[in-house]
């Protein structure tokens, strides 16, 4: 796993139905996330925030909410993700909300393609995101980045890597669903996405989830984690826009995380949806950041260094 770090903030909520997401990236920064991730033997450089347009507060147009304003903010996230690559540290995009996973997963697999690794994208989230403009019952891009990311949105967010559709849906595996709108289940199942949602997790465990969606990683594989903070239970995170009850909770998040950085193969971090305005004393970004460090080797297992888990799953 690269130790360069490098901390982007994107401090907007243009693309959600709540405001306050756009003090995500501060409240990450007071709850010490770089100083945590340097504990662990990382080098992490906090390039600062990425500037973009306000929120102009406006109902949809032709389905899409506040789109010109998404597309300017997914642009500046493209461009500032795609040079931490080439520079090659692993860029660290702290949201802001979900849509931003457009311009993030973007220059990934721009930067995958041209570097000739395979991608795989890890989508921990309570939803599936793959509204489109016929679809959505209220027009927020933040449940559309799946979506845009396959081929199916805007041609000014779609086209963002250089190429169309940016992600094959068999490079995606979602984990921690439990809130699809009637439209959007049919096209999730209609485009074959990989889904352990949580009756999968609530039967099989979390190990058993992570064994799946990590299968046939190896040497040549860059994995994008997409960490959607809703993707928690509200009890254990309750400062986000859109909480939906029956998550995973601390212990089952915190094994994900570290089965994660078992592969050794992470090469990219999206954080987002982080909404102080809704939580108590800043509880969910400290969990977060103590997440964010599990993925990075943080481990409560007694062991002396981190290691591929023994499964005849990985391939590495």
């Amino acid at each position: 796993m690269n130790s360069l770090l490098s901390l982007i903030g994107a401090p907007t909520d243009v693309g959600a139905g709540t405001r306050g997401a756009s003090m995500g990236p501060e409240a990450l920064r007071v709850a010490h996330v770089a100083t945590v991730l340097a504990s662990h033997g990382l080098e992490v450089v906090d390039r600062g925030n990425l500037s973009g347009p306000g929120n102009p507060w406006l109902t949809p147009v032709n389905g899409y909410r506040h789109l010109a304003e998404v597309t300017a903010w997914n642009q500046a996230v493209h461009n500032a993700v795609y040079q931490e690559l080439t520079q090659g540290r692993l860029p660290v995009l702290l949201g802001g909300d979900h849509s931003l996973g457009i311009g993030s997963i973007s220059a990934v697999a721009r930067h995958c393609r041209e570097a000739g690794k395979k991608l795989r994208v890890l989508w921990l989230d309570a939803h599936a995101d793959f509204n489109t403009n016929t679809l959505t019952p209220s027009g927020n891009l933040h449940g559309m980045p799946v979506a845009c990311l396959c081929g199916l949105g805007p041609p000014e967010l779609v086209g963002l890597s250089g190429q169309v559709p940016a992600l094959q849906t068999k490079w995606i595996r979602q984990i921690g669903i439990r809130s699809v709108d009637e439209g959007e289940k049919r096209l999730v199942h209609e485009r074959d996405l990989e889904v352990f949602d949580m009756r999968y997790i609530d039967e099989m465990g979390m190990r058993a989830a992570m064994e799946l969606a990590l299968a046939l990683v190896d040497a040549n594989t860059h994995l994008h984690v997409s960490f959607d903070v809703d993707f928690l239970d509200p009890a254990v995170a309750p400062g986000v826009g859109t909480t939906v009850r029956g998550g995973p909770n601390y212990r089952e998040a915190q094994l994900c995380m570290e089965m994660i950085a078992d592969t050794g193969r992470l090469g990219s971090l999206d954080v987002v949806e982080l909404n102080p305005a809704l939580d108590e004393r800043n509880r969910t970004a400290e969990v977060a950041v103590d997440l964010m460090a599990s993925l990075f080797g943080k481990s409560t297992l007694m062991r002396k260094s981190a290691r591929p888990a023994p499964s005849s799953f990985f391939q590495l």
